[in-house]
């Protein structure tokens, strides 16, 4: 039998068992795993999956899903109330470029995957990377399954107060990693207006925005002082 990368040996990560992922699932009684086909393995993971699902009628189907594994990741929104401003970040993103986007430059909240930290270490990862900023105390905003149809990955969000004097980098991401990235500094009202006219088009950005604007710093209670968001 010939070793497959990957799956009996190591592949170019190091990784194997990556068909095993979902095999003993057991928490739904409803959905019982049948077969787990590699089919593609990049940097991440496609993963196609046979299993039974019983209907609310009772009937037992089958049914084949693809699932697209990146890990999870955590996203951050720095922002100052005192100058009124939020840190965001614009870059290259060529599936909405090949998806009708005018030109792919997406202005984003800076964001990685976990790649083995815990959420907290990964956003002051990614703010010292990509916007050159050093975070202190952070407040967790949610969780949530960005595109749960077909990505596994559950992102992590997260916003914290920076000063000027908390810009300690220059930022613009890891140029070995193909990052090439530009550090904004939006006055938060205008980050709004980028939402309502679609310059800002990147969804866990758009969503961490409108908490800001909802529910956390910016909100017309949290402006006052009455009502800071807390932090962790």
């Amino acid at each position: 039998m010939n070793s497959r990368p990957g799956i009996d040996i190591p592949d170019h990560r190091g990784r194997t068992g990556l068909d095993r992922v979902g095999r003993g699932l057991d928490r739904n009684p409803d959905v019982v795993v049948r077969d787990v086909e590699l089919t593609s393995q990049g940097w991440h993971v496609l993963r196609r999956t046979t299993f039974d699902y019983r209907r609310r009628d009772g009937r037992w189907t089958t049914q084949q899903r693809e699932t697209y594994d990146r890990g999870n990741g955590a996203v951050v929104l720095p922002y100052d109330v005192e100058r009124g401003q939020v840190l965001l970040i614009r870059q290259f993103r060529y599936p909405a470029y090949v998806n009708d986007h005018p030109d792919g430059m997406l202005v984003e909240a800076a964001a990685g995957l976990l790649d083995g930290d815990d959420p907290l270490a990964a956003v002051r990862r990614e703010a010292a990377e990509e916007l050159g900023v050093t975070l202190g105390p952070l407040t967790h905003v949610l969780d949530a399954y960005m595109s749960p149809g077909s990505v596994t990955e559950r992102l992590h969000f997260y916003a914290a107060p920076y000063t000027p004097a908390d810009r300690t980098g220059i930022g613009g991401g890891l140029e070995e990693d193909g990052e090439d990235i530009e550090v904004l500094e939006v006055p938060f009202a205008e980050a709004l207006a980028m939402v309502r006219d679609g310059r800002v088009t990147d969804g866990k950005t758009i969503l961490l925005l409108q908490w800001a604007a909802l529910d956390g710093p910016f909100a017309p209670t949290a402006v006052t002082g009455r009502d800071r968001p807390e932090t962790d």
